[in-house]
């Protein structure tokens, strides 16, 4: 009986640490999608003529140090029709997404739109 309760308490630890790792790593997802629109906010990218390189947004084949979400969070904004882009790898904000990804006003948003 002590084995099966051991063996049901690490199935369901497996269960916890995987459902924390996804949050953690959904958390640096939505942190790093927030850091591209206040970028390009802050660059003032807001259609094509004034579109911008971002220098994270080829993923690099040899990187040392901590993880850089900055390319797929890109990637996926691209996919979620946030941000756009234009030949020759350049990125603006879609019109009307002044907001940050999860719908609050994001930092110096009012500076912007006073």
């Amino acid at each position: 009986m002590a084995e099966t309760v051991k063996t049901i308490f690490m199935f369901l630890l497996l269960i916890a640490a995987l459902i924390l790792i996804l949050r953690v790593t959904g958390w640096k997802m939505k942190r790093a999608a927030d850091a591209i629109v206040a970028d390009l906010r802050k660059k003032q990218a807001f259609d094509p003529a004034s579109a911008r390189e971002l220098p994270y947004s080829k993923v690099e084949l040899f990187h040392v140090g901590l993880r850089d979400y900055r390319p797929k969070a890109l990637s996926a904004l691209v996919r979620q029709d946030v941000v756009r882009m234009i030949e020759g790898g350049k990125y603006y904000l879609r019109e009307g997404q002044a907001s940050g990804i999860s719908g609050e006003a994001a930092p110096g948003e009012k500076d912007l739109q006073s």
